[in-house]
């Protein structure tokens, strides 16, 4: 018996289809006036303490209203479908400052912000910085470009739109075990190469001493379950180095199966991001795709989200080498 005919689906509540929760009424939490206002409330508090979003603690930053609320999410994104949408956070009662300090303070609650870069920001500012991409080294999230379904490199990632774009930039989400199982049903083969190591593009963020690149595995067990971790450009951009191999014919036609799957319109989920919109993904069990867009010419309309990488409190979702983030670049 072969490798691949030993494996098993995945059963577990974060297998699903985007064609089977088309309502969102399932999935979407709406933060009442009361919520908001402790919300905003405990952000100036902590303002006016002179915390910052890099200082503040989750214990400066209350929230017993929302108690329930945010234990319904980790359990969630733990043992459920694995993905929260919360709408109706704050943004519009407080200062840029304030509101970064709310929302660290909410992720706060749900994990610990890691490194997303190797100048270890903890807080992300996703828009495009009209800086062309003229190589792996300009991230792909500060261009306007389609983002292809891959995964980040935390426990969780979160969003939170500021302001959405003129035109496109739509966030689409799929289940990774249910794309884990589709492939497993028809093509095996293809899981076995998915699990053999693969080389990676560091995007010009190594330490002095480092290689430009690493390897591991697209697929590999956390706690005897199969995860997906996915970035298609960065194993595609990992060519451009002096000894990483060709990529074979198995990877590249296992890597588009992998892509495929996901962008196909029965597994996919669709959201519009709207202003106060927060999106919260374990990225153990979920890929996240964003679509190319236009923005308004106006600088201060042009689409903006903050982005939050967390280590999970009580649960992990992803490999030690992944749940730390970006490690920050050692001069």
């Amino acid at each position: 018996m072969t490798a691949a005919a030993s494996y098993q689906p995945i059963q577990s509540p974060a297998v699903w289809k985007g064609a089977n929760l088309t309502d969102p009424a399932e999935w979407a939490t709406v933060l009442t006036d009361a919520q908001r206002h402790e919300i905003a409330d405990s952000a100036r508090t902590a303002a006016a303490a002179g915390l910052t979003a890099a200082t503040v603690s989750c214990e400066d930053l209350p929230l017993p209203t929302l108690t329930e609320l945010l234990q319904e999410w980790a359990r969630t994104l733990s043992l459920g479908r694995a993905f929260v949408l919360i709408r109706r956070f704050p943004h519009d009662l407080l200062t840029p400052e304030e509101t970064e300090l709310a929302y660290v303070g909410l992720g706060l609650h749900l994990g610990t912000p890691v490194s997303q870069n190797a100048a270890g920001d903890l807080l992300g500012h996703v828009r495009d910085e009209r800086i062309p991409r003229t190589g792996p080294g300009v991230r792909l999230y500060t261009t306007n470009q389609r983002q292809d379904f891959h995964t980040d490199g935390s426990d969780l990632v979160g969003l939170l739109c500021l302001h959405s774009a003129r035109t496109g930039g739509e966030s689409r989400i799929a289940s990774s075990s249910a794309v884990y199982n589709h492939i497993l049903a028809e093509r095996p083969d293809l899981i076995e190469v998915l699990r053999q190591p693969l080389h990676w593009d560091r995007n010009d963020e190594q330490s002095p001493g480092e290689t430009p690149y690493f390897t591991l595995p697209a697929i590999h067990d956390v706690n005897g379950t199969p995860r997906i971790f996915y970035i298609g450009w960065y194993i595609r951009d990992a060519q451009r180095h002096p000894g990483v191999p060709p990529l074979t014919h198995q990877q590249l036609e296992a890597m588009q199966m992998l892509e495929d799957t996901a962008n196909d319109p029965r597994f996919y989920l669709p959201m519009e991001f709207a202003p106060g919109d927060v999106q919260i993904l374990n990225n153990a069990k979920i890929l996240h795709s964003r679509e190319a867009y236009t923005d308004h010419e106006d600088p201060a309309r042009r689409r903006h989200l903050l982005r939050l990488w967390l280590t999970a409190h009580n649960f992990a979702t992803v490999e030690d080498l992944l749940r730390g983030g970006i490690p920050p670049r050692q001069d």
